[in-house]
């Protein structure tokens, strides 16, 4: 059986940590330039150096996302940042680009380089071509089925890398490759900078008929035609790994640290206990899934690893989110008298029963006994975001255990 990394996602240097905590091999981030998701928090060079620093001592690895599809103005930049990474030493770079990857050959001949899903990787010539040229690993397209990526793993040499997506979004378009955000509203997805149109809600217009919006309509379910469930795999933690497949790769480089922590150690978990006993994976299904519909989703869904998808992979009434829990806050430290420091993320009060998220796997449900702000002053509520603030939970907590509070029906925001 090959050893199975689980790659997840870090959209800050605080969601980096909580995700080396809660149980990842590796995480894989963006700086400022050159990733596709511009509009997270992307981290500058000192914070990945920070974060290097951080996983290395735990024994993580850490990727960084250099993968649009540069322009001629983008090459120059595009070097001089990677002499910068030279200095940080993550462990790989993801590109999509070839003219990309050869500056990284040159610039630093020593690092691995991971091959985006971008670059549309869907069948083993291409991983041949990859490694040839010097790249250690190969994302997966996620078109792909199961069969194909065995097929691809029995053609490729022993020592090459699949990756591979096993949870988070999807997107409309064939690997991420999108125009519609560029067209629709100036934003190129192929740089950075998706406006995600695909959630948006459509209307047809007649060319003769200017200002008269007719529903795009399916049986009457809805006018989401674009907006596909999230991927799920965690009931098919053995078909992945019997598939070849090396690093298990979570999508969301822009949710919060509950999502990552919630994912992380859901799948952490799940892998663990089927590479220990596959009797023991059974047994434990209910509390994976259980614990992955905590976070918000969109319903989940397949993808491609087991056929092309129907109908049902579809959202159409909405493009909401379900949320089940809200984030309260991260413990940052606890204090001898046994308070917790914390910066709120969202409004809770004294007297109510909140849970705490351990890394452990335990969920222990506190009542919030008493608060104070940051100068010791007693409060009721914890109304502002950001605020930092102390809580007396009457428990045994430890820096990053996550607060979270149960709801009983989503809103439709990010948790």
């Amino acid at each position: 059986m090959r050893k199975v990394e689980l790659l997840i996602p870090a959209g800050s240097l605080d969601v980096l940590k909580v995700a080396v905590v809660y149980g990842a091999d590796a995480v894989y981030l963006g700086g400022e330039a050159f990733g596709l998701r511009a509009k997270a928090k992307n981290f500058t060079n000192e914070e990945i150096r920070q974060g290097v620093e951080f996983a290395h001592r735990r024994g993580v690895r850490v990727y960084v996302t250099a993968n649009i599809l540069a322009h001629n103005q983008d090459l120059p930049q595009v070097e001089k940042y990677f002499e910068e990474l030279g200095a940080i030493q993550p462990d790989a770079l993801i590109i999509s680009d070839p003219g990309v990857f050869s500056v990284a050959r040159r610039v630093l001949p020593d690092m691995d380089i991971h091959i985006s899903t971008q670059a549309n990787n869907t069948n083993y010539g291409t991983y041949r071509f990859w490694h040839a040229l010097g790249a250690k690993r190969v994302v997966s397209a996620r078109e792909l089925t199961l069969t194909e990526i065995r097929e691809i793993r029995d053609n490729i040499p022993s020592e090459m890398e699949i990756e591979s997506f096993v949870h988070g979004a999807m997107c409309i378009s064939y690997s991420g490759r999108c125009l519609l955000s560029n067209y629709l509203a100036g934003r190129d997805a192929n740089r950075g900078s998706c406006s995600h149109p695909c959630r948006w809600k459509y209307f047809l217009m007649e060319e003769t008929r200017p200002g008269e919006y007719m529903p795009v309509e399916e049986n009457e379910r809805g006018t989401f035609i674009f907006n596909s469930k999230d991927l799920c795999m965690v009931d098919h933690i053995p078909e992945m790994i019997e598939a070849g497949i090396d690093s298990f790769k979570v999508e969301g480089r822009m949710k919060t640290a509950l999502y990552v922590a919630v994912v992380t150690r859901a799948y952490r978990k799940a892998i663990d206990d089927y590479q220990e006993d596959p009797n023991k994976y059974r047994a434990n299904l209910g509390w994976y899934q259980a614990e992955i519909a905590k976070c918000t989703n969109r319903q989940f869904t397949t993808g491609f690893y087991f056929g092309k998808p129907d109908e049902s992979a579809q959202i159409y009434g909405s493009s909401t989110y379900i949320k089940n829990y809200t984030y309260l806050g991260t413990v940052e430290q606890v204090t001898p008298a046994g308070w917790v420091r914390l910066v709120q993320k969202n409004k809770f009060s004294v007297g109510e029963t909140i849970e705490v998220m351990k890394p452990d796997g335990r969920n222990l449900p506190v009542k919030v006994r008493a608060l104070t702000d940051a100068e010791g002053g007693a409060i009721e509520s914890v109304p502002h975001a950001g605020q930092i603030f102390y809580a007396d939970l009457g428990a045994g907590l430890t820096p990053y255990d996550i607060l979270r509070r149960n709801e009983e029906e989503g809103d439709g925001h990010l948790c």
